[in-house]
């Protein structure tokens, strides 16, 4: 879907119409779910994080500017951010519970994809590998930390003794890198 079509049906939704969130929820929805699946790496906990996030969606679409930033890249921040924190609660959580109350439940139940999906996720991660590998090692990295690890900014630049500023600035010109690496 253009990125017209989505700002307006964003602008829609600021004004709490259903149909247009219908729209909006179907054209961006696949999308999201990814991101969300990337980041947390269970199906499940993915479901709800895609629900939560449509929850973010509609009530903060008033905030969305067109023109400032493209409406799927507002979405993808959205989608990114929640699943973050969700991932670093979830980190909380573990080490607060070390002792391991795991129940036969938990250790049965299995979240994996099909068969479909596995080839899928294959494809596209060897895409993104491929297009990571064009990228220097340590800006790779970077990305690498930030986007799947949850690490932030301050982080990061600690890690690779850069400012914070340098930082950003690698993120951003990575994510540009590997966007177009991507749409070839």
């Amino acid at each position: 879907m253009a990125a017209q079509d989505l700002e307006r049906l964003l602008t829609r939704v600021s004004l709490a119409d259903r149909k247009a969130f219908a729209e909006l929820y179907s054209a961006t929805s696949a999308k999201l779910f990814g991101i969300c699946l990337r980041i947390l790496s269970d199906r499940a906990q993915a479901e709800d994080a895609l629900q939560d996030v449509y929850v973010k969606i509609w009530n903060r679409a008033d905030a969305y500017q067109p023109g400032r930033v493209q409406p799927m890249t507002w979405l993808i921040t959205i989608a990114r951010n929640h699943s973050i924190d969700l991932l670093r609660k979830r980190r909380t959580a573990a080490t607060d519970n070390a002792d391991g109350d795991e129940t036969v439940i938990d250790r049965l139940e299995s979240h994996a994809p099909g068969p479909a999906e596995s080839l899928q996720q294959k494809d596209e991660r060897a895409r993104i590998a491929a297009c990571l590998e064009e990228l220097a090692e340590d800006k790779a990295d970077a990305v690498r930390r930030a986007y799947l690890q949850g690490a932030t900014y301050a982080e990061l630049a600690t890690h690779f003794a850069v400012p914070l500023n340098t930082m950003r600035t690698w993120l951003r010109r990575s994510l540009l890198s590997l966007r177009a690496c991507l749409t070839r």
